[in-house]
């Protein structure tokens, strides 16, 4: 455990009890969402690597074209 913890649980000791447990609570819900925003960055990553590695096996194969500004976009 780091020193700011320490002091931080040293401090919350001197909570009510009700308070103490409003303040873990709070930092399990925090906890629990730096989880999920972990797990959807890990899932993110691979998907931004699927991607573009279909798009570069895309542009090998001779299937796109360039992109000079957003008037190409209305020929299509």
């Amino acid at each position: 455990m780091t020193g700011t913890l320490e002091q931080a649980v040293a401090r919350a000791r001197e909570l009510t009890p009700e308070r103490q447990d409003s303040l873990a609570a709070l930092m399990l819900t925090e906890m629990e969402s730096e989880r999920r925003w972990d797990a959807q960055f890990a899932a993110g990553t691979d998907l931004l690597g699927r991607l573009a590695g279909e798009a570069l096996a895309e542009f090998e194969r001779g299937e796109t074209r360039p992109w000079h500004d957003a008037r190409d976009l209305a020929r299509d």
